[in-house]
C-alpha cells in the first residue's frame, strides 16, 4: 500500500497552500506569513529596548516616559477617523480600479490631516507653557521645566507622524499590510542602536530618550513616503490639483463614526497609565507596562493574522461573497482558541520570564499578570468581529458599545485600584470589564449580517 504523504511532498504542499485557492485568500496568507516574520523581529527589538531603556533611566523615569508618550498618543485619534475612512474608501476604489478617485481620496486626506495637525500644533504651542507637567505626572516640582521641553519635543515629532502614517494606511487598503508592518520594527531598530550608543556617553537623560523614540519612526516614514510615492504608488501620489474637499463627506461620514469609536478606545485603552500615575505614582507604571508588553505578544500575533482581513472583508462584502466571509471567520475563531491556550502558557511562565527579561529591578504581581492575560483574551476575541464590521462599515452598534465602555472605564478602574486596594491589577480589570459589552453584541451583529437578516441598529 502506497503512502499518501511523503516528506518529499511537503515543500510542494507548502507552495500550493500559499499559491492556490481564492486570490483574496492567497494574498491574505502571503501577507500573514510576511507579517509574522516582521512582527517576530519587532517583538525581539521591543523586548531588547525595555531592559536597555530601564538600565539607562530608572523605573520612575521610565514610567514618566511611558505616561508622556501615551498622553501624546491620545492626539492620534483626532484625525476624526479619516485614516480608517480612507482605508475603506481606498480599498473600494482599488477594487473597481478607479485610480483617479483613489488619488483624489489620498490627496484630500493628506490635505485635511495637514490642516488638522497645523491647528493642533499651534494650539499646543500656546497651551503647553501654561501646564504644570510635574503635577499632571505626579512627580517632583523641579522637573516641571524639563518635562515641558520633553513634551514639546515629543509632540513635534508626533505631529509629523500623524500625517506621515497615511502611507501605512495605503498599503493596508491595498491588502499589503506586511509592508506597513515593517515600518515600526525599522524605527525601533534605529532607536535600539541609538540608545546603545547613548549609554556609552550619557546616563539617565529623559530628553535624549524622548528624542530617539520620537524621531526614529518619523525618519522611517519620511523615507518610505518618498520611496513609494515615487515608485509603486506614484499613480496616487498626493498633489494639490487632486485635492477635492467634496470627498470629505464620503470620507468623514464613515470616518466620524470611527472617530467616536476611536475616542471610546482612547478612554478605554490609553488612560491606564495616567490613572496609575495619579493613584499609585509613576514608578508603578513600569511593572504595569512590563506585563502589558508581555501579554501584548498574543495580541500582536493575532493582529498579524487579522489585519489583511479588514480590506478583504470590504472587497468580499462588495462582491456579496458571504461564503468566503463565513469560512474566514470560522477559521479565525479556531486560531483564537489556540491564542487562549498560548495566553495560559504565558501566564504560567510569567514570573520566570520577567526575571530573565528585566531582572529584579521590577516586580510584577501575579494578579496583574492574570488580569493582563484576561485582557489579551477579550481583546483578541472582540477583534475577530470588530475587523469584519469595520471592513463593511457597519460600526454604529460597536460605537455605542464603545461609548458605554468609555463611560464606565475610568470610574470602575479607579474603584478597583483604590477602593478595593487592587492596585494596577484593578486598573486592567476595569478595562476588561468595559470591553465585555462588545464581546456579546458584535458577534451577534456579525452573524446577522452574514445571514442577511440584519435590520435597524444591526445593519448600520
Amino acid at each position: 500500500m502506497q503512502n499518501r504523504f511523503s516528506i518529499i511532498d511537503f515543500p510542494n504542499i507548502v507552495v500550493d497552500y500559499f499559491t492556490k485557492g481564492h486570490p483574496r485568500s492567497i494574498k491574505a496568507k502571503q501577507n500573514i506569513v510576511a507579517s509574522f516574520a516582521l512582527k517576530g523581529f519587532s517583538i525581539l527589538i521591543i523586548f531588547l529596548l525595555v531592559p536597555f531603556t530601564l538600565n539607562y533611566l530608572n523605573p520612575t523615569k521610565y514610567g514618566l516616559w511611558l505616561t508622556i508618550s501615551s498622553i501624546i498618543g491620545w492626539f492620534s485619534f483626532f484625525d476624526i477617523g479619516l485614516g480608517n475612512g480612507l482605508r475603506n474608501k481606498l480599498a473600494e476604489a482599488f477594487a473597481v480600479k478607479d485610480y483617479k478617485l483613489a488619488k483624489a481620496y489620498v490627496s484630500t486626506t493628506y490635505a485635511i490631516l495637514l490642516l488638522i495637525m497645523a491647528g493642533m500644533f499651534l494650539l499646543f504651542l500656546f497651551i503647553n507653557p501654561l501646564l504644570d507637567w510635574s503635577k499632571l505626572l505626579n512627580t517632583q516640582p523641579e522637573m516641571a521645566g524639563e518635562l515641558s521641553r520633553i513634551v514639546l519635543v515629543v509632540f513635534t515629532f508626533f505631529a509629523l507622524r500623524f500625517v506621515l502614517n497615511l502611507i501605512g494606511i495605503i498599503f493596508t487598503s491595498d491588502q499589503l499590510p506586511a509592508v506597513s508592518n515593517g515600518f515600526d520594527p525599522l524605527g525601533n531598530l534605529i532607536a535600539l542602536v541609538s540608545i546603545y550608543i547613548m549609554t556609552k556617553f550619557t546616563h539617565g537623560n529623559l530628553l535624549y530618550i524622548s528624542i530617539i523614540y520620537s524621531a526614529a519612526p518619523v525618519l522611517i516614514l519620511i523615507i518610505a513616503s518618498f520611496y513609494f510615492f515615487n515608485g509603486k504608488y506614484e499613480f496616487i501620489k498626493p498633489d494639490l490639483k487632486s485635492v477635492d474637499f467634496k470627498h470629505f463627506k464620503s470620507l468623514a461620514d464613515l470616518g466620524l463614526k470611527f472617530f467616536v469609536l476611536q475616542i471610546a478606545v482612547l478612554i478605554i485603552f490609553s488612560t491606564d497609565n495616567m490613572i496609575i500615575t495619579q493613584i499609585l505614582g509613576p514608578a508603578e507604571v513600569t511593572p504595569y507596562n512590563i506585563a502589558f508588553k508581555y501579554f501584548s505578544i498574543p495580541i500582536m500575533i493575532f493582529t498579524i493574522v487579522l489585519t489583511p482581513f479588514w480590506s478583504s472583508y470590504t472587497e468580499a462584502f462588495a462582491a456579496d461573497d458571504m461564503k468566503w466571509i463565513k469560512t474566514s471567520i470560522k477559521r479565525l475563531i479556531m486560531i483564537w482558541l489556540a491564542v487562549v491556550m498560548g495566553v495560559v502558557f504565558l501566564l504560567t511562565i510569567s514570573k520566570h520570564f520577567y526575571l530573565m527579561w528585566v531582572g529584579d529591578k521590577v516586580y510584577v504581581p501575579f494578579m496583574l499578570s492574570a488580569f493582563m492575560g484576561l485582557f489579551a483574551i477579550i481583546v483578541t476575541w472582540n477583534n475577530i468581529f470588530a475587523y469584519f464590521v469595520n471592513g463593511v462599515g457597519k460600526i454604529k452598534l460597536q460605537m455605542y458599545c464603545g461609548i458605554i465602555g468609555m463611560i464606565i472605564n475610568i470610574p470602575i478602574s479607579i474603584y478597583f485600584a483604590k477602593n478595593l486596594n487592587m492596585g494596577s491589577a484593578g486598573v486592567i480589570l476595569g478595562t476588561c470589564t468595559s470591553l465585555i459589552i462588545g464581546s456579546f453584541f458584535i458577534p451577534i451583529q456579525t452573524l446577522k449580517i452574514i445571514k442577511g437578516g440584519s435590520k435597524g441598529i444591526w445593519n448600520k
